[in-house]
């Protein structure tokens, strides 16, 4: 029994160890596992801590890595691009517009500016104040009397021994000529101040308006590019086909319902995203330093006349807000002429989408941009000086603090405009509906059911669309869409014209001048949205605001007929036979 007790004792503190062992192993294995794990997460802090002051201490030279690698990728990327080109044996011109010739212009444009801002702009630092030296000698050169009066003269002979010849055997491009000239006339007899009249700002503006339409209308080259741009402006609107098209469905957006084709959310998203990378504000600032500089507006009237070129009534307006309180009544009424005048690229969708021919569209709205201000000038010039410059005038920043807030911010903020488009359109459309329904009904008590507020319109608008260098047995239809665009809108009158071209009642010719006279803001409603958001940036100018609107809207109206008439002159039709090829 002792032994067996021993045996049966033994056991159970074998047992009781054997416990306590394999207890202890996996308390010591988390143990240790714990440990590395400790140490692993200290390492990889100690990592993170030393990657966050690198960049932080670091930053320019992170920033020049992060350049040298993107320059090293695109550098390749031409050189294998450009043995590919050299290797197809099918395609050994450049095609500017599509091909190799188009990527080359892009690493041109990149590459020249960014050798300008980092290399000749600081081994050269002088060039700037140089150029304006030089630029202000010259302008004080042409600004004398006897210099100004030969440079003219030499531009209006070069001018007319052209259009002597052009018109030798096509005497109707002169009618346009007229409808020039009765503008220039009727603006001056209506000019609020005659003896005020600047007429060098006006003749040069003249001037330049004819050779932007030369250039893009006659010119064979010019027309090329111009058509390359409207061809890749037309694509790139396509592109919101497919966005529309998995919201709509497929079926909707290719019957070419207005509503679901139209979706100007990616349009305005893309201009939304350009100003919060400043590209747009480059593009404005250039251009409307060339304006400022050949027709001697001020400042904010030439970068406001730029901005036009993009944006809208009240977004245009945003860019120079600081200053609407500052300006003279002159500079006000010169800036909703110039909104009037000309229609943004945030809506040229809308006008597409209708049938109008984007290369129309683009050269209407850079031609009516100098226009605006000449019309305006002549209409309204200045007799205050402008409290504005080059070196106190900055631009408003973007508001979106990243480059998916500017896509989310454009996104949303179109959708007022398309909504308003769309809800105009079913207003309006009824309404002359309407108002056809109602004439015809008075005509048809006294024997003449066929008057409608349409044909009355048309009626008064043929002498102008005569003077603009429509055939006269088209006048009439060209005269109807006029008399829309300027007593409903132009949405509807683009409507119509789409309707009369799809019909073939109206030639190329007739199409394009009616295009041109019809591509503006200047309508009714436009006179609401004007004063409205005008009135809000600015609510201690709201008197010259309400006194100066309907002058700025007769001018906006004026602006458009002298650039149709200009495009009558230059219009020819070989010009619609072949666009070229870059």
């Amino acid at each position: 029994m002792k032994c067996e007790w021993r045996f049966e004792t033994a056991s159970s503190q074998e047992t009781d160890k054997m416990s306590r062992n394999a207890g202890e192993i996996p308390l010591q294995r988390y143990t240790n596992d714990k440990k590395a794990d400790d140490t692993d997460a200290g390492s990889q802090k100690k990592i993170n801590t030393k990657i966050e002051k690198l960049i932080v201490n670091n930053p320019k030279t992170l920033y020049y890595c992060c350049l040298f690698i993107i320059n090293f990728i695109a550098v390749i990327y031409f050189i294998f691009a450009t043995i590919y080109w050299r290797s197809k044996k099918a395609e050994k011109e450049f095609n500017w517009c599509n091909g190799y010739g188009l990527l080359l212009l892009l690493y041109c444009f990149v590459y020249g500016r960014l050798a300008y801002n980092y290399v000749l702009k600081k081994v050269y630092h002088s060039t700037p104040e140089r150029f304006r030296s030089y630029w202000s000698k010259l302008n004080s050169l042409t600004k004398r009397r006897n210099a100004e009066v030969i440079l003219l003269s030499c531009i209006i002979i070069a001018i007319s021994v052209f259009l002597i010849i052009d018109t030798w055997n096509s005497k109707q491009k002169l009618v346009g000529l007229g409808g020039v000239f009765f503008i220039i006339l009727f603006g001056w007899v209506f000019s609020k101040h005659r003896k005020e009249v600047v007429w060098r700002a006006i003749i040069w503006g003249l001037i330049i308006q004819f050779l932007f339409g030369l250039i893009s209308i006659r010119w064979s080259i010019g027309r090329s590019i111009f058509q390359c741009l409207s061809e890749k402006v037309k694509i790139f609107l396509d592109f919101s086909k497919s966005g529309a098209s998995s919201v709509y469905s497929e079926r909707l957006v290719e019957e070419g319902t207005f509503a679901f084709s139209v979706s100007g959310q990616f349009t305005i998203s893309t201009v939304s995203i350009l100003y919060h990378l400043g590209i747009i504000q480059y593009i404005i600032k250039t251009i409307g330093w060339a304006l400022y500089a050949i027709l001697s507006t001020t400042v904010c009237e030439s970068f406001h006349a730029a901005t036009t070129l993009f944006l809208g009534m009240p977004e245009s307006f945003l860019v120079i807000e600081p200053y609407l309180n500052e300006l003279t009544t002159s500079e006000i009424h010169t800036i909703m002429c110039s909104c009037f005048a000309t229609t943004s690229g945030t809506v040229m969708a809308a006008y597409i989408s209708f049938g109008a021919e984007p290369i129309h569209l683009l050269t209407a709205t850079l031609m009516s941009a100098p226009a605006g201000l000449t019309i305006a000038k002549l209409i309204y010039p200045e007799k205050q000086k402008s409290s504005t410059t080059f070196k106190n005038i900055k631009f408003k920043e973007s508001e979106n603090f990243s480059l998916l807030d500017a896509i989310a911010h454009g996104a949303t903020s179109a959708i007022p405009l398309v909504l308003g488009i769309t809800a105009n359109l079913i207003v309006f459309v009824s309404a002359v509906v309407f108002l056809n329904s109602i004439i015809s009904w008075f005509g048809y008590l006294v024997g003449y059911p066929e008057i409608t507020f349409e044909l009355i319109v048309s009626k008064l608008f043929i002498p102008v669309s005569f003077l603009m260098g429509v055939p006269w047995d088209q006048c009439e239809s060209v005269a109807s869409l006029v008399g829309l665009k300027t007593m409903v809108n132009e949405f509807v009158a683009y409507q119509k014209l789409g309707i009369l071209k799809r019909d073939g009642l109206l030639t190329k010719r007739a199409e394009a001048i009616a295009t041109y006279a019809i591509c503006g803001f200047s309508n009714p409603a436009s006179i609401g949205i004007m004063m409205g958001s005008l009135s809000s940036m600015a609510p201690s100018r709201k008197t010259d605001i309400v006194n100066t609107v309907l002058r700025a809207f007769v001018g906006g109206c004026a602006v458009c007929f002298l650039t149709a008439s200009i495009a009558g002159i230059l219009i020819d039709e070989e010009s619609f036979e072949s666009h070229g090829s870059l």
